[in-house]
């Protein structure tokens, strides 16, 4: 160290001081002590450069330190004038790799020039060779992106020049930043008590900023919620189940919001950057809507009820029958939604492509719904009526129907039906009974009571689709029937009549021969899962003598009343639970 000080005068212009005498200390043996807590273990900073002690930076940095007892710390980090990083995290540590290379020329390149070549120690007595007047030196790096540029100054050596603004424009114009400069930092850097050996970020971009795309908002709903909430006393109130969206000529469905114009961006080097403009929204615009002059609203163009397709919304018409289904009314055929205020007297017939909505009571009619059939008082079907449903039936009761629902069954009671359900059967509201009859259902049947204390034979089949199952069989009737009457039309003699009947015959025989292999399509991928267990289930709180349930082949009556049961089908056999 004796032979370093007076280099280290030379460099930054002082003189050391004396060495202090190394202090003797004798060292007393002690009992071993238990080793204290380690503190724990500090995070890396994710925006600094680490450098090693014996890194070139370092040793410049404790040379200048040492001689001119600067109060500054070596600090790399990518951070603005109040301290806050200016960088995420995944790019601060891509930018640090490229400014370690940097710092690693620079640094090295200076420090060879100020320290002690090989050999070239001087003997005793004689001063140390004369070394050059470094002046201070700006360095500028510029991120990956173009959007910082940054500064790093090496102080002067021996006689060399303080930092001053042309070295910190000139070090810039050699990078060409010119655009974003921090004019004031550069104006005020090189009076900075802190000047050396940090970090400052002198120029900064402007980030492209992409235009939001535009946006739908709903003011209809795209899937009414379907729940059944029961009051204090269990019961369901089906006059409150509607799944109808009215809508009024000229209302607004949805919202259309217009998409943003990008702004473009320019690099510290004064670059453009392009910015994408957002994209336009597509309007869901259906049947009876239409967008508004300006295209910022959906509205609808009649009255009617809206429903969403899954791509469109649409507007149907609601079909508003104000008394009964009879003779001042005849029969319905509507392709919209239906609303009966009324009962659907015997012997009508009421067909929708929509949801049907009766508030009375339904007799011997038939009513098939393309959507929901909801019917508030029930059905009394005098073993004539039929009810049939694409998607679910909501009935406060059913007595003598023959029923049929593509998804799901919601009743208070059911009492000698005929039911056919590919999804759940739920009798638990009100009375929550299932009394005869027969209710075929694909996955389940959920009710309070099964059967009756007169041992009334109800009869509960899990497995299948029955629905479908039933429409195969409708369809290989007709099949039979078409072929039938196909061979008659071709025994006739030739004739025009003749040949557009045939003609005919054949094109619903092929349409119907098709139908019936998707049908057999079906139903195989069916089978393939019927055996999983705890698939298919009969769950109730009472099952009396008389019921019986069968799930696949197997088949199991019930001898006693017996409470609660879950029926599930386990290796093979029914089992009670």
């Amino acid at each position: 160290m004796a032979g370093k000080k007076p280099l280290l005068s030379r460099l930054f212009g002082f003189r050391p001081e004396e060495e202090p005498q190394e202090e003797r200390i004798s060292v007393q043996p002690r009992e071993e002590a238990a080793p204290p807590d380690l503190p724990p273990k500090q995070e890396a900073d994710p925006f600094r450069l680490e450098l090693k002690p014996d890194h070139a930076v370092s040793r410049l940095f404790r040379l200048w330190k040492d001689q001119s007892g600067g109060r500054t710390d070596l600090s790399l980090r990518f951070e603005d004038t109040n301290g806050e990083a200016v960088l995420p995290v995944s790019q601060a540590k891509q930018e640090l790799a490229r400014l370690l290379l940097t710092v690693n020329a620079t640094a090295n390149q200076r420090w060879n020039k100020v320290s002690p070549k090989s050999g070239a120690a001087p003997k005793q007595g004689e001063d140390p060779p004369p070394l050059p007047d470094m002046d201070a030196q700006a360095v500028a790096f510029v991120s990956n992106d173009r959007l910082t540029a940054w500064v790093l100054v090496y102080p002067p050596v021996g006689g060399g020049k303080e930092l001053d603004r042309g070295m910190l424009t000139r070090a810039l114009g050699e990078k060409q930043v010119k655009y974003g400069l921090d004019e004031d930092l550069l104006d005020t850097l090189p009076e900075r008590p802190k000047r050396y050996f940090r970090l400052y970020l002198a120029a900064r971009g402007k980030a492209a900023v992409h235009g939001k795309d535009g946006q739908v908002v709903d003011l209809f709903a795209r899937k009414p919620e379907r729940k059944l909430v029961l009051d204090e006393y269990n019961r369901v109130d089906y006059a409150a189940i509607s799944f109808i969206q009215n809508a009024e000529e000229g209302d607004v469905i949805c919202r259309i919001i217009a998409p943003t114009p990008g702004e473009p961006g320019k690099t510290v080097l004064g670059q453009e950057l392009p910015a994408r403009d957002g994209r336009p929204a597509v309007p869901p615009k259906g049947r009876n809507t239409a967008l508004t002059e300006a295209g910022d609203a959906l509205v609808a163009t009649k009255t009617g009820h809206v429903e969403f397709n899954g791509r469109t919304f649409q507007v149907r018409p609601v079909l508003e029958v104000e008394g009964n289904v009879d003779y001042s009314t005849g029969h319905i055929n509507f392709l919209g939604d239906v609303h009966i205020h009324g009962d659907i007297c015997t012997g009508f017939t009421v067909r929708a492509m929509g949801n049907i909505t009766v508030d009375g009571v339904v007799e011997a009619a038939t009513v098939e719904a393309g959507a929901d059939l909801i019917m508030v008082k029930g059905a009394q079907g005098d073993n004539r009526a039929v009810l049939r449903a694409n998607h679910s039936i909501f009935a406060k009761y059913l007595e003598n129907c023959c029923v049929y629902a593509m998804e799901d069954l919601h009743a208070d009671c059911i009492i000698n039906c005929d039911v056919y359900c590919d999804g759940l059967v739920e009798v638990r509201s009100g009375r929550g009974t299932i009394i005869g009859g027969s209710i075929r259902a694909a996955h389940e049947v959920s009710a309070g009571v099964v059967g009756s204390q007169s041992e009334c034979h109800t009869n509960v089949v899990l497995g299948g689709l029955p629905c479908q199952e039933f429409d195969h069989e409708v369809l290989v009737r007709e099949i039979a029937d078409l072929e039938e009457e196909l061979e008659k039309t071709e025994r006739q003699p030739d004739s025009p009549a003749k040949f557009t009947r045939s003609g005919k015959l054949r094109m619903q025989l092929s349409l119907n021969k098709n139908k019936l292999e998707q049908f057999d399509r079906d139903l195989e991928e069916l089978r393939e899962h019927e055996n999983e267990p705890g698939l298919r289930r009969l769950t109730c709180t009472v099952a009396y003598p008389g019921a019986s349930v069968t799930i696949g082949p197997s088949f199991y009556r019930f001898r006693e009343e017996t409470r609660p049961v879950v029926a599930t089908l386990l290796n093979g056999e029914i089992s009670i639970i």
